[in-house]
């Protein structure tokens, strides 16, 4: 059996750069869809219309300054950064309708690390660690105004901790966080102690690994406390920051998970989502550094979605 899975990307994320020499460059993006469409992956896949107008969607997550800093920036960032938004709320309505069984986002600017930090940017002139606005958070709050979605997990297997989604919702209990990453790495948040605050005290869970862990210790950390999580949360839909940096030979990470691992993590969160959800799942691309390893590990991402389990 196959599953309908949805695509969503669009040429206008291609269009922003951050500078010639900056990682987070259009061309990690291209790479992955140039692969995907020459090996076939993408056939009987269905393309995902952008939602429409995402900037009401911003201030679920983000206050005013954030939105204005990033809206009266750059032209291409600020197009990029709400065509990206766009795409992901309109998975996310296409996979909570029915209309597919699950969907990738393979949009950039990434969104993980976007807090309310406005025209903070890095050096290079990108926003924090890459983002500017919280994709997959925004994406949750909207999910939610959806009819029999209360209840949102969110997994981030990025090799660096989404510490904007977990500023995003520490404190609330209807979205579980769960996070694997390298403590010590940038942005050196994701201590495992830090387990949410008020109401929301218990539905935060960051399991870091050790520098150079691949796909046995990451494979463990999603089979045993990220199943273990949703089984006492029971979402009513998983929501995946799909960081890719944490494959071997990524320049900004030490993890070495294979594309087969990615296939395997695939696998057991599209079976979480079959026992709890109806096989609701959305991923977003995050980070990714390496261009061909990029392009690599997310087909053995998207392939499977399309498989079935």
């Amino acid at each position: 059996m196959t599953n309908k899975t949805g695509f969503a990307f669009s040429e206008l994320t291609l269009n922003y750069r951050s500078s010639p020499r900056h990682p987070e460059s259009p061309e990690r993006l291209q790479k992955l869809v140039d692969r995907a469409t020459e090996t076939g992956i993408l056939q009987d896949t269905v393309d995902i219309s952008s939602y429409g107008d995402a900037e009401p969607f911003l201030s679920s997550i983000h206050n005013e300054e954030h939105i204005q800093s990033i809206l009266s920036g750059q032209t291409h960032a600020r197009e990029a950064a709400l065509e990206a938004l766009g795409l992901s709320l309109g998975s996310v309505r296409d996979v909570c309708s029915g209309e597919l069984n699950n969907a990738f986002c393979a949009v950039r600017p990434p969104g993980h690390h976007a807090h309310n930090h406005g025209a903070n940017y890095d050096a290079l002139g990108a926003g924090e660690g890459f983002c500017f606005f919280n994709n997959i958070a925004i994406a949750a709050r909207y999910a939610q105004s959806l009819p029999g979605i209360a209840r949102v997990m969110i997994v981030d297997w990025d090799y660096h901790h989404g510490n904007g989604t977990e500023w995003a919702f520490y404190q609330d209990p209807s979205v579980y966080f769960f996070s694997t990453h390298e403590w010590q790495a940038y942005p050196g948040t994701g201590n495992p102690e830090r387990l949410g605050a008020g109401p929301g005290t218990g539905y935060n869970l960051n399991v870091p690994l050790v520098a150079g862990a691949g796909d046995e210790e990451a494979m463990r950390a999603y089979a045993e406390q990220a199943a273990a999580a949703a089984d006492k949360f029971n979402p009513d839909l998983i929501l995946i920051s799909a960081g890719f940096d944490s494959r071997v030979d990524d320049p900004l990470g030490t993890f070495q998970i294979t594309d087969a691992g990615f296939s395997r993590l695939t696998r057991l969160m599209m079976e979480l989502a079959d026992h709890h959800c109806e096989g609701r799942l959305v991923s977003f691309l995050e980070g990714g550094y390496n261009e061909n390893g990029l392009a690599l590990a997310a087909c053995a991402h998207l392939e499977m979605l399309k498989s079935g389990v």
